[in-house]
């Protein structure tokens, strides 16, 4: 019903007001028409006693009906002043503008419910604010757009993407975006050196996937793919986004392929320190280490969904692939036993794209020597392999002066660079990686765009004043498509748990 037609006194509008009013004025009319008959027949002196008698009778009854038809009108207009108080406000008052409400009817208690038809909807775990990711997604679809000439016109599928997260609180990346946005997350990684091919990075579209085991069957396929014969491709394996109906699954280590740490006698470790804590959990959620265990054994790939909670997958052998580290002079290197793994699969970073996040997306470069000859095998609580080295090689040792652990150092990073180069495995050196992270500089101040960098990452860790990029300041702002390290997602890399989904 419009709000131009009347309803009855119960729904807020009196029907009933013009009656009323026309009922009090043939009351008023009845009422003056006796009085003046009642006055006319004392007047008549000459008439016959009995017309005037009969006048007389005649003026009562018009003066009688007038005060019944008055008495009747103020108890029916009392009667509904009482009923319409029931509802919301007296039927005297005016309607308020604006959206209508509905007055319940007389007796019934409001109830008040959503001003739409369907129900409101419950939180749901992932969610994120829908205003957030609609703007979001506007700012990477416009970048989209401007970056990708074929792709388009932008307000048709802006348009359809608002629709989409109005529906559903989220959207669907096509596979265009989700490769350009992978892409971009690299070329905007704040610390990362080797961004320079961030177009060449290849994108696998395995968002249909959320099955732990299959997840972890692809993901030994990527590190098959992207070992490539030693020829290193930069590559991704995006799965299944969070959504507001469904959490995505995590993988809890920080890359592919990780060393296990065993605590030692004396303080001591064998292995990687850096996750003593985090084998130690998976010993206890069941991994066997070898009978006799090493400094170099592969820890299982762990991989959690909301519907199993955490699965450990061993790595096949096919999708192993590592380095035995020796020195192009010092013969006994390869007495110490070292290696390292061919490919760096970071594997707990979250891929934001458009607001759209994406907790597992496993992707790689190829390693800087630095990476591992300076912090893995360097760093003392890693595997710190400078004093031993610097013992062999037979350095003077008892003063700092003699700068005994540069010069180990050095050597640690030339069987690095010489071995991967010896096993035909792609590497870079820091000094080679920093020139090209100045042409991809370069490159992004031509193309009008923002190159974010974190000088403490940029510079390497070896030599770093004699490195171009040590001698300038940088833009540190974050920019988005990105890929960020959540403090929950390090917590269980390092010490296991506790899940994500309890």
């Amino acid at each position: 019903m419009s709000e131009s037609q009347p309803t009855c006194p119960a729904h807020g509008v009196s029907a009933a007001q013009p009656v009323t009013q026309h009922r009090r004025l043939v009351a008023l009319l009845l009422a003056v028409i006796g009085f003046g008959a009642a006055i006319g027949a004392v007047g008549l002196r000459r008439t016959e006693a009995a017309d005037r008698q009969a006048f007389v009778v005649l003026s009562v009854a018009v003066l009688f009906l007038a005060v019944w038809i008055c008495a009747r009108q103020l108890i029916a207009v009392h009667a509904g002043e009482q009923l319409l108080q029931v509802g919301d406000r007296p039927w005297r008052k005016p309607l308020r503008t604006g959206r209508r409400r509905a007055v319940p009817a007389p007796g019934r208690i409001r109830v008040r419910r959503p001003l739409v038809s369907q129900p409101a909807p419950e939180p749901r775990p992932g969610s994120a604010d829908v205003e957030q990711v609609r703007a979001a997604a506007e700012e990477f679809l416009e970048l989209f757009h401007t970056e990708n000439a074929q792709a388009g016109p932008l307000g048709p599928r802006l348009l359809a993407v608002m629709r989409e997260i109005d529906l559903t609180g989220t959207y669907w990346h096509t596979p265009e975006e989700l490769t350009f946005g992978a892409r971009v997350a690299w070329r905007n990684n704040a610390r990362c050196i080797g961004r320079l091919y961030w177009h060449s990075l290849q994108v696998r579209d395995l968002r249909t996937v959320s099955d732990a085991a299959e997840l972890a069957g692809h993901c030994f396929d990527h590190l098959r793919m992207a070992h490539n014969g030693g020829k290193i491709r930069p590559m991704i394996s995006v799965f299944a986004p969070e959504t507001p109906t469904r959490p995505a699954p995590r993988i809890w280590n920080e890359q592919l392929i990780r060393y296990a740490g065993y605590e030692q006698p004396h303080d001591r470790v064998l292995g990687d320190p850096r996750y003593v804590a985090f084998t130690s959990e998976l010993v206890q959620r069941g991994w066997q280490p070898p009978e006799v265990p090493g400094a170099f054994d592969v820890l299982p790939l762990v991989v959690e969904t909301v519907e199993d909670g955490p699965q450990l997958f061993q790595l096949p052998d096919e999708s192993l692939h590592e380095v035995p580290l020796e020195h192009p002079e010092l013969a006994w290197f390869a007495e110490l036993g070292m290696r390292w793994h061919a490919v760096p699969v970071i594997s707990n970073n979250r891929l934001d794209i458009g607001g759209i996040s994406y907790p597992a997306a496993p992707f790689n470069g190829w390693y800087m020597g630095t990476e591992i000859g300076a912090r893995n095998l360097g760093d003392s609580d890693r595997y710190a392999m400078v004093p031993e080295v610097a013992g062999r090689m037979g350095l003077d040792i008892s003063s700092e002066a003699t700068l005994w652990r540069d010069r180990a150092l050095v050597e640690i990073n030339r069987a690095v660079l010489h071995s991967f180069q010896q096993n035909g495995v792609s590497i870079s050196d820091h000094h080679t990686e920093s020139r090209r992270f100045l042409i991809h500089l370069e490159r992004e101040e031509r193309a009008g765009r923002r190159c974010p960098a974190d000088w403490s990452w940029i510079v390497p860790p070896l030599s770093g004043s004699q490195t171009p990029v040590f001698h300038r300041y940088y833009d540190a702002e974050t920019q988005v498509p990105n890929f960020f390290a959540d403090t929950d997602a390090t917590h269980r890399a390092l010490q296991g748990g506790p899940p994500a989904f309890r």
